[in-house]
């Protein structure tokens, strides 16, 4: 047998860094576009190579911290594909046809209500969602399929690319063991220990913001009485802070995330009290962070009284984070497409436009639908783009860079936006900066829910196929 016979005969096997909703979903995808067109639904039902997923997260056990998640329109589509549409509206919160309204902070007038995305057939619509029932879903249906052993404990420390002797690429873990596999793919987040190892330069740091954020989950059932609004979804914006509330959990919950600029462009102090520079310096760029709800009082003194219901109605130690920014990646794939990241670690971006987690949603799918073309096996396939697994790996680098990158900078503007910080709005008051933010809101989120990326895919495949 020859060699690379005796290398087809083998599994084809994929490491999956990072347990998250992104590496989850990302296994998910890679077993349902591989049985699919093995199955012959994509057309193709040509033999291929047998895979095998492994996911090793670093954590004793699968969990989500954080708290909400927004599913847009555009991955909520996904995951109807994938057949999970009926759990994800159990577990997800109805927008009830706005996506948000903008509301002054003082006394909660509306300055400009955002509509939400109509529904499409099959009942897919926006799905806000808890991060851990969303998660909890991931794993129910990987389980249920079959899709991939799940490790935990498994903290990846080092990705060494093998020699041409030995096949693939090696794993190290901090409990001292190892694994090697065909493919690594990088969903280990923000701090990416994957990426680290293959991008050095200046590219590859964090930005501050100059921003924090308190996150926290209140019963909407505390709230149900004397509830002035239609509707839970809500963003009250003042001067360098807003407050923002959306539903989760089948509308029994809210998800809060209220933001404050500490800190302007050159490092200026917002607020200058004194110790307020310093405490600055000591908040984290983690979801695990702490903080006494005093401080959110006190960043939200005036707040108008739905607020502050909100606010007391959080946990007396709210989760608290520092925002970074990001600097763009140019490349996604490394040691000749054996290594691909995939979400945060390829393109972390500000929360502002709540399509972080749908970006990583439309990576895994495009990552496993490119996969499985190259596992067809069919070298003599007429499209190059699929004969290798570098070109593999740039056609998805070709296909997501460009659209996950529009989304990262759309949420450095909208962040500004939601602060009234912008260039423009830097020298106008308050009232002065309320039209401007109006006007330019109406259209922002269009871009991101409209664009179906199986389209996509299809006009990029047949265009490069020679």
């Amino acid at each position: 047998m020859s060699n690379i016979q005796e290398e087809r005969s083998e599994p084809f096997r994929i490491a999956i860094i990072g347990g998250g909703i992104g590496g989850l979903f990302c296994a998910l995808s890679i077993h349902h576009h591989y049985h699919s067109t093995i199955s012959g639904q994509d057309g193709h039902g040509k033999s291929k190579r047998n895979i095998q997923i492994d996911v090793y997260e670093q954590a004793p056990q699968y969990r989500e911290i954080g708290a909400g998640v927004g599913i847009g329109i555009n991955a909520a589509r996904l995951l109807h594909r994938m057949g999970l549409g009926p759990e994800l509206v159990k577990i997800a919160g109805q927008r009830q046809g706005t996506w948000f309204a903008f509301r002054r902070y003082e006394d909660s007038g509306e300055i400009i209500s955002v509509p939400d995305a109509e529904p499409e057939p099959g009942d897919v619509r926006q799905s806000p969602c808890a991060r851990s029932d969303l998660l909890e879903l991931f794993l129910t249906a990987i389980r249920e399929r079959r899709t991939a052993t799940l490790h935990t404990e498994k903290a990846c420390t080092k990705v060494a690319v093998l020699d041409e002797g030995r096949r693939g690429v090696e794993l190290q873990f901090r409990d001292g063991t190892a694994a090697t596999a065909d493919l690594v793919v990088g969903c280990d987040g923000v701090h990416s220990v994957v990426r680290d190892q293959f991008v050095t330069d200046a590219n590859n740091k964090s930005v501050e913001s100059g921003m924090i954020a308190y996150r926290g989950i209140v019963p909407t059932s505390a709230l149900e009485q004397d509830w002035p609004f239609a509707h839970w979804s809500n963003i009250w914006i003042s001067k360098h802070r807003h407050f923002l509330s959306y539903p989760i959990t089948g509308n029994t919950k809210l998800n809060i995330v209220a933001f404050v600029t500490k800190r302007l462009g050159g490092g200026r102090v917002i607020n200058d009290a004194e110790g307020e520079q310093n405490k600055y310096k000591n908040i984290r760029e983690s979801w695990s962070s702490l903080c006494d709800r005093d401080e959110v009082v006190a960043d939200f003194e005036g707040f108008d009284e739905p607020v502050q219901r909100i606010i007391g109605l959080m946990d007396e130690k709210p989760g608290r984070w520092r925002i970074n920014d990001h600097e763009p990646l140019s490349r996604w794939h490394f040691a000749g497409g054996r290594v691909v990241l995939v979400g945060d670690a390829a393109h972390a971006m500000l929360p502002h436009m709540g399509a972080g987690a749908g970006q990583s949603v439309e990576d895994g799918w495009i990552l496993g639908r490119a996969l499985s073309e190259y596992l067809e096996g069919d070298s003599s396939s007429s499209n190059k783009r699929f004969q290798s697994l570098e070109s593999t790996m740039q056609f998805y680098q070709d296909l997501r860079l460009p659209r996950a990158q529009k989304v990262q900078a759309a949420s450095r503007v909208s962040g500004n936006l939601y602060e009234l910080q912008t260039e423009e709005m830097s020298q106008l008051s308050y009232e002065e900066s309320l039209p401007v933010m109006a006007e330019s809101l109406r259209e922002r989120m269009k871009f991101v829910w409209s664009e179906d990326i199986d389209v996509t895919y299809s006009r990029m495949r047949d265009e490069q196929a020679v």
